[in-house]
């Protein structure tokens, strides 16, 4: 854990936007393996946020922004790979059906609409709200620290 609080936090953004880009590889654009990555990723954070003597709500508000900032990082990674594929709803001569994705609506167009969406918005909230999970669970070991206190944490 001394180790985590020395490294920089830019080195250690980078270091979580290079493993981010490859859970998104990994699901070949579908982001599964960033949705499970973000328990590990929240863990760290929390208790690189906690580990610094500040208020609880300060650690409370800094876990939250960043735990949003790393599922931006997912949005933009979706973004970038399945918007494109909406310029499909406007021309005619796509045939929705057999463009591979899982037909679970009544209609293709339907579908198409449903899976952009699911991976465009929904999977980085759950990536959002998976990491705020491995933030909880960092924080349950959480000891506040007062300036000054010897104690050993």
């Amino acid at each position: 854990m001394k180790k985590l609080l020395d490294v920089k936090p830019i080195v250690l953004f980078g270091i979580f936007t290079v493993i981010d880009i490859l859970c998104i590889g990994m699901g070949m654009g579908v982001p599964i393996f960033c949705i499970l990555f973000g328990v590990v990723a929240g863990w760290v954070i929390g208790k690189y946020i906690a580990a610094k003597p500040a208020k609880l709500h300060q650690v409370l508000r800094t876990i939250l922004y960043t735990n949003a900032l790393t599922a931006a990082i997912t949005l933009v990674g979706m973004a970038i790979i399945w918007l494109p594929f909406g310029s499909y709803l406007f021309d005619p001569a796509k045939d929705l059906a057999n463009t591979g994705i899982p037909m679970i609506l009544f209609t293709p167009k339907a579908s198409f609409i449903g899976w952009i969406v699911l991976m465009v918005i929904i999977s980085p909230v759950l990536q959002l709200l998976t990491s705020l999970f491995g933030s909880y669970l960092a924080l349950i070991s959480w000891e506040p620290r007062i300036p000054g206190d010897q104690k050993a944490v």
